[in-house]
């Protein structure tokens, strides 16, 4: 019976799994949250209901995997006898370059790779790779396997992924379009066709992954052709925090004008732009929406926040029917896209030309996972619970 622990560590949060493979279970989840506060916390819960919540002292990065292991093997509340049961870990590691197009199995030059790759993906890539070397340290011949956000879109064609600046660039330092999520959107997808009864080759579909990062990427027959993130996750759609798409050179009009340096710029586009910036009060799209109860009361710059966020999704979803000929499916995934009705209808609003069209009872029902287009709409239109834990337990499994 195959055991597979999957590892997401993020420069503020840990999350693990572990599963049963035979019937795809989910024994047991946890998350440590708040790493950078005096106070982290700990979330358990197990498959049977058992759930627990501890506050945590502040201590080193790499100690928090140790913690998680005996969580796992606790006597009152674990589900494993000993980590020996454990079949392989698998990693969630953000950033591969143009040297991974899918999971491999970790060894001294992944681990090179994914560390060159760093200045990339700097809040994920550093953190990922304290993960590998932690668990490595006490669970020593346990293989483990690195999932990369970015191997779901090397698939993405050269006039899609190449930048129009000098070509040596690309040729000689792979500055390109990488795209990221590509974990979600692979699950998605995937789930779709299976919901709909419909082999995954025959299908066109766009998958919009909205959360605090958000992403739309165009699938043809299973397979990413285009998406909106770029070189790093700043580019394309607005989101909690990170700008999305702006005009280069507005970077030089910082730094000139406002004399503004290049580490307070990246600051800026990446953590007090998005939702937070324009709103002028929060990143997270709840509390956004909370304050539209009373639209009197609403301020302008949050209306306006949502009116653009919503804006720019349409945009993507117009953009992409264009690159897949028209579409079949649209899927709306991620803390936004599978929560905030609200967000779905506006940005569907205008798309009926697309043949997409909402039924109203379906979108605003209590299921997590649903279909919310109306009988006569051409394009379907799903919502599906994102399960990125899972696409690395199967991918680590496959790979071994």
């Amino acid at each position: 019976m195959p055991i597979i622990l999957t590892i997401n560590a993020g420069s503020s949060s840990i999350k693990y799994q572990c599963f049963e493979m035979v019937d795809e279970i989910c024994l047991a989840k946890g998350q440590i949250d708040r790493l950078n506060s005096s106070k982290p916390e700990l979330t358990y819960h197990r498959h049977d209901g058992t759930n627990y919540q501890l506050e945590l002292t502040a201590q080193p990065y790499q100690k928090w995997f140790p913690l998680i292991c005996a969580t796992l093997t606790s006597p009152q509340h674990g589900i494993i006898d000993n980590l020996e049961v454990i079949t392989a870990v698998g990693h969630r590691v953000v950033h591969g370059g143009c040297h991974f197009s899918s999971s491999v199995l970790i060894v001294p030059s992944v681990e090179v790779l994914i560390e060159e790759l760093s200045d990339l993906a700097p809040l994920h890539n550093p953190f990922n790779l304290q993960g590998i070397r932690a668990i490595a340290q006490f669970l020593k011949e346990i293989p483990q396997v690195a999932v990369f956000d970015t191997a779901f879109h090397q698939t993405i064609p050269p006039h899609a992924h190449v930048y129009p600046i000098p070509y040596h660039f690309y040729r000689q330092h792979h500055i390109r379009r990488y795209g990221f999520h590509g974990t979600s959107h692979n699950y998605v997808v995937q789930r779709a066709a299976d919901i709909l009864g419909e082999p995954i080759e025959s299908l066109k579909m766009v998958s919009c992954h909205l959360g605090s990062g958000a992403s739309v990427t165009a699938i043809d027959g299973g397979v990413s052709v285009d998406t909106s993130m770029g070189f790093t996750p700043l580019a394309g759609l607005m989101m909690g925090t990170r700008c999305g798409d702006i005009d280069s050179s507005l970077i030089f009009q910082l730094i000139n004008q406002h004399q503004m340096r290049s580490d307070q710029v990246m600051e800026l586009l990446n953590d007090q732009s998005g939702l937070l910036g324009v709103s002028g009060v929060s990143a997270d799209m709840r509390d956004l929406l909370s304050q539209l109860s009373d639209e009197e009361e609403t301020s302008e710059q949050i209306l306006l926040a949502l009116n653009m966020f919503c804006y720019r999704v349409s945009q993507y979803i117009g953009q992409y029917a264009a690159t897949l000929g028209g579409f079949d499916v649209l899927i709306f995934t991620g803390g936004i896209g599978e929560n905030a009705p609200r967000i779905r209808t506006q940005i569907c609003q205008k798309l009926g030309f697309l043949g997409i069209q909402l039924s109203h009872q379906q979108n605003i029902s209590k299921e997590r996972e649903k279909t919310i287009h109306s009988e006569l709409a051409a394009v379907k239109v799903l919502v599906i619970p994102t399960n990125e834990e899972l696409m690395i337990a199967r991918s680590t499994l496959q790979l071994l």
